[in-house]
């Protein structure tokens, strides 16, 4: 009672001022309200003055530039070679295809650690190698684009030689044109050299090939990093399904005990059929989990060796149990501007705003004149003789040359064509403004992408404390549950339900150590720091601890029946 009343009397001291000050339309100044994690909030004003003010941003061509650069050094430094002990995890040929069952069985379950996985997926992934191939393709068409800076030479030549053996008849009634004949070797060569000295498209299309060049190698990095986030995700995915299979084996360990404790009660008459058909029906539940898990353990395996392109032959395990890899000690805010910072989706939508403009003045270009200098040389000759009286004989010694050399200067000016190149000019500017508004989108993009994954590593930071006290008061409370049952104080039914409420804790458990290594790698991803401080290392025994019965029970086999003969099986009614 007097706990409330204090609430209450500090809730009244709060709210007042802030009555009085909402009435008197004056700005509040309030007190920092201390709690045991230090105070709630310091400044408060109603009338926003306290508020930054967004126009005094910095715009991100002040920081980024108008035309971002890749990082070279990143495209270099990723990995294109496996480490010796890797070298039989080598991915396939890319154009392989098995054609027999024995091509795709497994033979071997290679455990690797997340620094292995992280090595496969940047040697082995075809997707990299797509975006790779693709860096150079740009590359290719900036070289294009950079060679209309250099003078052209174009080369013809009409026969090297040709051949000219030929006889021309009339009628003589319509004409009195004596009949002709002609035999003759000839070639002819021309070179001309052509260098536009004013050319306006040339500067705005190399800048676009150069801008798309950057994208490129932006989509690259991008491509990479989402790879290294994709293998490590896999791989927790992995962990969390060895924990199930793991938990699996436990609740069927404990309910094989469980079952024994019961049939051994029942014969002795301490005990009711009820409690041993407790313990089948809870054996048969867990029987369920262990096979759900143990499928998707398989499901998970199969995932991280599509997604590490492996040999057909070859499925992955974790090397390592699911544990807390460490702890991100930047905060919310730090994290958010270093993502601006890292972040190639954000320099992308610039390098758009550039191409959409380059390619404006490209445009533009068309309506403006263009101006070049040529150099054109032309050499021929000729052996024998054309159109000869068909009386007389051609003689081959007759020949002849020929040469010219000619210089200039070609102008062409597109002074009118309907308004073609101002309407696109402004649809190019217009598709500049539309990137514009994509990268205040991009932006909100980013730093929601870093605060989900910042409050989902703090919720799992949390669920991990929590479930990890779950798991040890549901184990504490399974073993004084047994204890209870084989002194006869309680039944078989809360026995039951204590392992189910273990089971399920060691699940939450499971899970929350996934998301919390999950949203670890997502925040190292999305902002390019890494601040992960590992944990300390758990000194354990140097002896193995001695196992009690309830550790020591066998799993009894279980035969596979087919769906269709289980389904068919009889069911026992109780009497």
């Amino acid at each position: 009672m007097q706990r409330t009343t204090a609430r209450i009397l500090l809730l009244a001291g709060v709210l007042v001022p802030l009555v009085n000050a909402v009435l008197a339309k004056q700005p509040i100044q309030s007190q920092p309200f201390e709690s045991k994690d230090g105070p709630v909030f310091k400044d408060l004003s109603i009338n926003g003055d306290a508020l930054l003010r967004q126009t005094s941003l910095p715009r991100s061509h002040e920081l980024k530039g108008t035309r971002p650069k890749g990082n070279q050094n990143l495209l270099k430094s990723t990995k294109t070679r496996l480490r010796a002990t890797l070298s039989s995890l080598k991915a396939p040929p890319d154009l392989a295809l098995p054609n027999k069952p024995a091509q795709v069985t497994t033979r071997e379950l290679r455990p690797l650690t997340i620094e292995e996985v992280g090595e496969l997926s940047e040697v082995n992934s075809p997707t990299l190698k797509i975006f790779a191939s693709r860096v150079e393709q740009r590359k290719s068409l900036l070289l294009s684009a950079i060679s209309a800076w250099y003078p052209t030479v174009n080369l013809t030549a009409n026969g090297l030689p040709q051949y000219l053996v030929g006889e021309q008849y009339r009628n003589s009634d319509f004409t009195t044109t004596p009949d002709t004949k002609s035999k003759q070797w000839s070639s002819a060569l021309s070179v001309q050299v052509k260098w536009n000295l004013i050319d306006p498209a040339r500067v705005p299309e190399i800048a676009a090939a150069r801008d798309n060049y950057e994208k490129a190698i932006n989509s690259y990095l991008i491509a990479l990093r989402d790879l290294r986030l994709q293998a490590l995700r896999q791989y927790f995915l992995l962990q969390r399904a060895d924990e199930g299979v793991r938990i699996g084996k436990q609740s069927m360990r404990a309910s094989l005990l469980s079952l024994r404790d019961s049939k051994a009660r029942y014969k002795a008459g301490v005990a009711t059929k009820l409690e041993v058909l407790e313990a089948e029906t809870q054996l048969a539940r867990d029987k369920q989990l262990l096979t759900s898990k143990l499928g998707d353990q398989n499901i998970a395996r199969r995932s991280l060796a599509g997604l590490l392109n492996l040999p057909q032959d070859i499925t992955p395990t974790a090397a390592s149990p699911a544990r807390v890899i460490g702890i991100w000690e930047s905060s919310l805010q730090e994290s958010i501007i270093a993502a601006y910072k890292y972040r190639e989706e954000l320099n992308d939508v610039l390098l758009d705003i550039s191409i959409n403009n380059s390619n404006a003045n490209a445009a533009l270009a068309a309506s403006q004149p263009k101006l070049s200098i040529f150099n054109t040389y032309s050499a021929s000759n000729y052996q024998g003789q054309l159109a000869i009286d068909s009386s007389s004989d051609i003689d081959m010694d007759d020949y002849g040359w020929s040469t010219s050399n000619t210089i200039g200067l070609n102008a062409t000016w597109n002074i009118f064509d309907g308004g073609k190149a101002k309407a696109l000019y402004r649809f190019n500017k217009q598709k500049a403004k539309e990137s514009e508004a994509q990268f205040a989108s991009k932006r909100d993009g980013v730093r929601r992408e870093v605060e989900q994954s910042f409050f989902n590593l703090n919720t799992a930071n949390q669920d991990i404390a929590t479930t990890s006290r779950q798991v040890l008061a549901s184990r504490e409370a399974l073993r004084l549950a047994r204890l209870r049952f084989k002194a006869g104080v309680t039944t078989q039914r809360e026995v039951v339900n204590n392992q189910r409420d273990l089971t399920q804790s060691e699940v939450r458990y499971a899970d929350a150590i996934a998301i919390y290594n999950t949203s670890l790698a997502q925040l190292s991803r999305h902002t390019g720091l890494d601040e992960i401080k590992s944990c300390k290392q758990i000194l354990l025994p140097a002896e193995k601890p001695e196992n009690d019965e309830f550790i020591e029970v066998p799993i009894e086999p279980i035969p596979v029946k087919p769906a269709c003969q289980a389904l068919n099986l009889p069911l026992k009614k109780s009497t």
